[in-house]
């Protein structure tokens, strides 16, 4: 499948990217530059939790309580108190004429210097607030702040703004910095790697290509989304984050294959088929594997959490649908001048790769297997052991930078009015027809201690509704009074509903211990699946999931000894504290994802080597020597990207960020190089095993080096099928074996050599090394020109089995050994009889012996 769509894109090689690019294009001009207005700050809460019921009982009776809206904290003159007359006339003066002329944005104005209540001073009258309560619901309440922000400064007065809506907004332009910080610092960078790592202006653009189409894609079906659904802001970061590093990635790893073939003398045509074939492939599943990871988030109730995995996913298939679409056609249009402006040589050949770094540290690794094994778990568990002091949080004003304004102003608004804080916990009453409810409630809930005050009556009794709510001294206290309020006894009819930002929080993190279990789960057993069907063995995607769970680990070690026991604080700018639990969340699906992917992308060559007859050692060597180098570089890139989010000004980006670099650093060296290929070596050849029905799936995918295999119960290490030239490959594959051949199958030395680069192919012989003859029946050259055996549709060509005629070889019972195999209408190339020929010969020598590529034991 991926073979024809390989040579589909070279068919249609020029209108391919024109219509893909216009349509990405169309698609963010028409879509993506409207995402801001419709991105939102909620999404955090539980829809079917308590606090949820809460708000919107409150809501519904009262209205949206906008009392914390915006907090205006005004300082005193030089010598003198906030009850300074001038002071008084101007600032009444100012909020009046403010609201009058802004009556769509302001509810109300409630000021200590227009009522002069003394729980809106400090004591010594240095300090008193002004509270602003903004009109609209949801996204509508940070628009109007926006509106009406720059209007609030009074010249010649000391003023500070705090309050829940300027904190969602600082948050909120702390991410859109986020995004302009990638793309400005981190794109440039990205083209300097690509170009160290390919050494040609033309092969480092090709990634660059894809990246940017990625993202223009992506914001354009995430503006869709959120016409339709809610989507959190954070969900653009994230976005962006993720289908600017992975489509990066894929694209790194798809140039660096079709360089690989044309370094091999591969033909154009057939090196594009042939990269789509095998790094095309490799790139659908890795992108389905991390989509799977990422869909564990709509297991949560949380609608944040729920639009950021909607906008990733769709990231993440598109930069592989870039991948399989845009680069396949482009590698058609460039061919060799995909090394065009090369700085330095053009790429390795795998024989080369063999014998580089990537292929020594792996062969050090299995000569030291068990010891590198121990060495390296017990590390990873060690770097794990701080998560034991994890601790969950909600966001508020300490995750933005310790310097910033607002987060100054809410710190001090909370440290000098603690009885007034803007995120009290609540207790929404309904008395069911009794009265004496409220009281009694009340009563109760002063018991609990840790409260700033008693609790206050936050809006009277309306039909039967009851408000109170009162401050909590410490964050860290907020889990232990909600359950104790939850617990008071509620007189007979009432209902109490703990509402909230504390109450919210818990919830939160109750459901991260309630639903994680499961999505992890699915995660393991969804890509547990698809790494079985891709690598034809279940022993391989247990290793995975293992190994991938020792990274995770170690990762939330590093980061709960980062952002919460507060290691490298001061040096990253952030105040350490406990964790938004959908944070955490989120990170443990990226990184999952990306560890996954990783594997697929080394593992897919091991088995692509083993397919070919290899040995376990040599397979192991092959794959880590092939790979390594774009693996270390694909890493390098990502870390780049989250590099520039790193600096971001939002703790929970910086938290995925560092995650992202900690997990991608472990990854792309100390277990892809180290750990693997020691446990390969120690699981030797029970890595490949898997029940018959498992290998016949997977065999149906076609996951050989290039193409399936031209006849029935040919290894996968033949060459191109006949059904695919039947499907009209002829377009420059022809090129890959020029001369003309006799009946016998020999080259003809009168034939005209067509223009190609591929290695001179020896004379193929009659018969095999067993006597048998190679082909019944009559071969005819359609095309002397093309190099190909060709099958005259009169004639019924035959090919048989050549072997001693074992009872199971391994491809299946479709045919019997001892019969003539029909061969489709279409051609086979000399190589890929050739490449039969030299499998049957080491068949014929049996288990153990040498191989004649890598020099070890062929010990299948």
């Amino acid at each position: 499948m991926f073979y024809r769509w390989g040579a589909f894109a070279y068919r249609h090689r020029v209108i391919t990217p024109l219509v893909l690019v216009a349509a990405l294009l169309a698609l963010f001009f028409f879509s993506g530059t409207k995402l801001e207005d419709r991105l939102d700050q909620e999404g955090w809460d539980d829809p079917g939790s308590d606090s949820t019921a809460a708000a919107m009982l409150e809501e519904e009776t009262f209205g949206r309580d906008n009392s914390g809206d915006v907090v205006v904290l005004v300082d005193a003159p030089d010598g003198a108190t906030v009850d300074d007359p001038e002071l008084t006339q101007r600032v009444n003066d100012h909020f009046a004429r403010l609201q009058a002329e802004n009556p769509e944005y302001i509810a109300h104005v409630t000021s200590y210097f227009a009522n002069n209540q003394a729980v809106m001073a400090t004591e010594d009258k240095q300090t008193a607030f002004v509270v602003i309560g903004l009109t609209g619901t949801g996204n509508d309440v940070l628009k109007n702040y926006r509106a009406i922000e720059d209007q609030l400064p009074l010249e010649g007065v000391d003023m500070e703004i705090a309050g829940a809506t300027p904190v969602a907004g600082a948050l909120d332009s702390g991410m859109a910095d986020d995004i302009w910080r990638a793309e400005l610092i981190g794109l440039p960078i990205v083209a300097l790697l690509l170009l160290i790592v390919f050494g040609s202006v033309v092969s480092a653009s090709m990634p660059l290509i894809v990246g940017i189409l990625s993202i223009a894609g992506s914001l354009g079906i995430l503006s869709m989304l959120a016409s339709v659904t809610q989507v959190n802001a954070f969900a653009q970061s994230v976005v962006t984050l993720l289908g600017l590093g992975l489509a990066i990635d894929y694209g790194l790893f798809m140039v660096s294959r079709f360089r690989e073939e044309m370094a091999e003398g591969v033909p154009v045509p057939r090196a594009v088929a042939n990269t789509t074939a095998t790094a095309g492939k490799t790139v659908v599943f890795s992108a389905a594997m991390v989509a799977v990871a990422l869909s564990g988030l709509l297991l949560f109730p949380q609608a944040f959490l729920k639009s950021v995995a909607y906008g990733a996913m769709s990231a993440v298939g598109l930069a592989a649908l870039l991948s399989l679409t845009v680069l396949p056609a482009l590698f058609g249009l460039l061919g060799p001048n995909i090394d065009r402006w090369s700085v330095r040589r053009a790429g390795r050949t795998r024989e080369q790769s063999m014998n580089s770094v990537w292929g020594r540290i792996p062969a050090w690794a299995m000569k030291h297997a068990t010891a590198v094994t121990i060495a390296v778990s017990i590390g990873l568990l060690a770097l794990t052991l701080p998560l034991i002091g994890i601790k969950f949080g909600g966001i508020n004003e300490t995750y933005l930078p310790p310097a910033n304004e607002t987060r100054t102003a809410q710190e001090r608004f909370d440290e000098n009015f603690p009885t007034m804080r803007t995120d009290p916990v609540k207790l929404v009453i309904e008395d069911g027809g009794n009265p004496r409810a409220v009281g009694e409630i009340y009563q109760r809930a002063n018991e609990v201690a840790g409260l700033t005050d008693r609790f206050k009556i936050a809006q009277p009794t309306k039909d039967g509704v009851t408000v109170l709510s009162a401050g909590i001294e410490n964050r860290e206290d907020g889990t232990r009074i909600v359950e104790q309020l939850r617990g008071i006894d509620v007189p007979d009819g009432a209902t109490v509903f703990v509402g909230g930002t504390p109450a919210m929080e818990v919830e939160s993190i109750e459901a991260l211990f309630d639903t994680l279990p499961w999505m992890i789960l699915y995660m393991v057993v969804a890509t547990f699946i698809l790494m079985a069907l891709v690598f034809g063995s279940i022993i391989l995607p247990a290793k995975a999931v293992i190994m991938t769970a020792l990274g995770l680990g170690a990762t939330l070690g590093i980061l709960t000894a980062m952002f919460v026991d507060g290691v490298g604080a001061g040096l990253f700018g952030f105040t350490p504290g406990p964790l938004m639990s959908p944070v955490l969340v989120l990170i443990i699906a990226i990184i999952y994802g990306l560890s996954t992917d990783y594997e697929v992308f080394l593992v897919s060559r091991m088995v692509e080597d083993r397919d070919a007859g290899a040995a376990t050692p040599h397979a192991i060597r092959f794959g880590t020597a092939n790979t390594g180098g774009i693996i270390t570089a694909a890493a390098l890139i990502m870390i780049v990207v989250a590099g520039a989010f790193g600096f971001s000004d939002i703790v929970m980006m910086k938290y995925i960020a560092f995650g992202m670099i900690a997990a991608l650093f472990l990854d792309a060296t100390i277990i892809r190089l180290l750990l693997v290929p020691a446990v390969m070596k120690l699981l030797g050849d029970d890595c490949w095993w898997a029940p018959r029905w498992v290998k016949r799936l997977s065999a149906h995918l076609g996951h050989g080096s290039a193409a399936p295999a031209p006849v029935a119960r040919v290894p996968a290490m033949a060459g191109a099928p006949a059904e695919a030239h039947a499907s009209g490959l002829d377009d420059g594959l022809a090129d890959e074996h020029a001369g003309r051949f006799d009946e016998a199958g020999r080259a003809r030395g009168d034939a005209p050599a067509a223009a190609s680069t591929a290695p001179a192919v020896p004379a193929m012989p009659e018969r095999t090394e067993t006597g048998e003859p190679i082909y019944e029946g009559e071969l005819v050259d359609d095309d002397p020109a093309a190099g190909f055996i060709g099958h005259d549709p009169d004639d019924d060509l035959v090919a048989r089995y050549a072997g001693d005629g074992a009872a199971d070889d391994g491809y299946g019972d479709a045919v019997p050994d001892d019969e003539p195999i029909q061969v489709p209408e279409g051609r086979l190339t000399v190589r890929d009889i050739m490449l039969r020929l030299e499998w049957e010969k080491r068949e014929a020598l049996g288990p153990g012996s040498p191989d004649p590529d890598s020099g070890t034991a062929d010990n299948r």
